[in-house]
């Protein structure tokens, strides 16, 4: 008997601001920069890469290359995203114990 899987997407449950949102937070707050560019990759495909895209500026090949794990926006790229996808970028103080 074969076992038949399908990949996973995590893009296709983030269908709320409030999911997409955490998402960001978590991979913002861990500092690793392919977790952040993989996580504006799959808020961008739950929204839809080709209108994101648009929104930023840049064409959809280039964006998903440049959201991906390996992936390395250049800040205009990166803040274009951001305001696409709706979302604001907050700083606060780093508190160290």
């Amino acid at each position: 008997m074969t076992i038949r899987t399908t990949p996973f997407d995590p893009a296709r449950y983030l269908d709320t601001p409030e999911s997409q949102a955490e998402l960001l937070t978590d991979a913002f707050e861990t500092g690793d920069a392919g977790y952040i560019a993989d996580a504006l990759g799959i808020v961008a495909r739950a929204k839809g890469m080709a209108h994101i895209a648009r929104e930023a500026g840049v064409t959809r090949e280039a964006l998903y290359k440049t959201l991906s794990t390996k992936g390395d926006p250049k800040l205009t790229t990166l803040l274009g995203v951001l305001k696409a996808l709706g979302v604001q970028l907050t700083i606060a103080p780093k508190h160290v114990a």
